[in-house]
């Protein structure tokens, strides 16, 4: 209409009230930005050990400078095709394995009508998350003894943990045990706003069960699977050394000896930093390498379908 004074824009007057209170803003905002700076950005300092034979009396400017002796090093290692193959191995294993049962869980839980049912359902499989890493390892280590439960119902003796051709089944069985529960909330998120009209209207014209999730419910869930995917794929490299290091035995070194374990044993337990920063930091470019050729296909799948 003619004569109306136009709104001011939300920006607009959120800047008007920045400046004049602008004192304020960064009372608050100090602390936040005074704990990035020291506990993110300060620690990236630290990449210069791995190119310094570093000694701790003499600090991280005053030690000795090798370049890239300790990548050297570490690549010409009689260790390295060991650690980086067990590394990779159940790196990609934990992902392939553990990616689709939070969505199968999510799937099913969808078609739990009763509310309370659901709900007691939900809080038997998100339990396990909240187990620490070393005991949900003792669990491991009593339910696998010669003696235990597991032995008991197979009628053996067997020391599975002694075995090395049997850790990495061990590790991934019991990350998905542990996080595929809780991994299922965000798809449960998702399927709770699929359209129900769909889905009647899928019945009515004779699709079945699978049929339904096929067209209608993965659908839906296709944009955070791939969301889920490239973040799952971002850690590729980066499992943790505590679980690892908690199922760890003498007799299963073989296949549980990775380079996270590696660099805590060669850094805290033997001091040598320097070393020990190489190795992780290269561990660390492997990821982002990977990281950007997954992002890399799946954007071009993405685009190849019109996404």
């Amino acid at each position: 209409m003619a004569g109306t004074i136009p709104k001011k824009s939300w920006f607009t007057s959120f800047g008007k009230y920045f400046i004049a209170n602008w004192q304020l803003y960064i009372i608050f905002m100090m602390p936040a930005f005074t704990l990035l700076i020291i506990f993110k950005y300060l620690p990236i300092g630290g990449i210069l050990l791995a190119f310094e034979n570093y000694s701790g009396l003499k600090g991280l400017f005053g030690s000795e400078w090798v370049g890239l002796d300790n990548f050297k090093r570490f690549l010409s290692s009689t260790e390295f095709w060991r650690l980086f193959g067990n590394t990779l191995k159940l790196s990609i294993y934990s992902l392939l394995w553990g990616f689709f049962p939070p969505i199968i869980l999510a799937l099913l839980l969808s078609r739990v009508r009763h509310v309370g049912l659901r709900k007691r359902i939900q809080l038997f499989i998100y339990a396990p998350n909240f187990i620490s890493v070393i005991v949900l390892a003792g669990m491991v280590f009593v339910f696998l003894s010669p003696v235990g439960p597991v032995n008991q119902f197979l009628g053996t003796e067997i020391n599975f943990m002694a075995e090395s051709s049997a850790f990495r089944t061990i590790y991934i069985a019991s990350g998905i045990w542990q996080g595929a529960g809780w991994a299922s909330i965000i798809y449960t998120a998702v399927l709770a706003n699929v359209s129900k009209e769909l889905i009647e209207a899928a019945r009515i014209d004779g699709a079945s069960l699978l049929q339904q999730i096929w067209h209608v419910e993965l659908p839906t869930l296709r944009p955070i699977m791939v969301i889920q995917f490239i973040l799952s794929v971002g850690h590729i490299m980066s499992i943790g050394f505590e679980k690892a290091l908690a199922l760890q035995t003498d007799l299963n070194r073989a296949t549980s000896e990775i380079i996270p374990t590696y660099v805590y044993k060669i850094g805290i337990q033997v001091g040598d930093y320097g070393y020990s920063t190489a190795v992780e930091l290269f561990n660390s470019i492997i990821n982002v390498i990977l990281l950007l050729m997954v992002n890399f296909i799946v954007s071009k799948l993405n685009n190849n379908e019109g996404l």
